[in-house]
């Protein structure tokens, strides 16, 4: 089970994706009533649209860094071991990352969509998790399966 070069394609690709959106909610989880955590987390000028929006994004990032980031790192380190408890990780990550994001695209398409355009929703904003988190369980699930590709 030795990684190869669609491990890490998947690899880097779920760190690209996932760190800029770890990175902000880290500075939610920090300081959550901050401006600087209100912009990062839904733009310059925004306001949360209600106390609920602000709860569910606090509420995701403190699942993201208890469960998603451990499980990712975890299922990376597994992975480039040749495990199959890392590539079970792995594909954990992204079956979370998956279904948390299509909810996502749907949920907030109403107020992202018209502000961000097609190309950038459908890509960075929820696409690129969707993309990542469906790939990422596929390949887990076939590596463990003993496919290797």
């Amino acid at each position: 089970m030795e990684p190869t070069l669609v491990t890490w394609v998947l690899v880097i690709w779920g760190a690209i994706t996932l760190a800029p959106l770890t990175a902000v909610q880290l500075a939610l989880l920090w300081s959550p009533n901050s401006a600087r955590s209100k912009e990062w987390v839904i733009g310059k000028d925004e306001d949360w649209r209600d106390t609920t929006h602000f709860r569910f994004a606090l509420g995701a990032a403190w699942a993201d860094w208890l469960i998603v980031v451990p499980l990712f790192v975890a299922g990376v380190v597994g992975v480039f071991l040749g495990e199959a408890w890392g590539y079970v990780l792995f594909g954990t990550a992204g079956a979370i990352s998956l279904y948390i994001n299509i909810i996502l695209w749907f949920m907030e398409k109403a107020y992202v969509y018209p502000t961000r355009g097609p190309l950038r929703y459908f890509t960075y904003y929820w696409g690129f998790f969707v993309y990542w988190g469906a790939l990422a369980l596929a390949y887990s699930v076939l590596r463990v399966c003993g496919v290797e590709f």
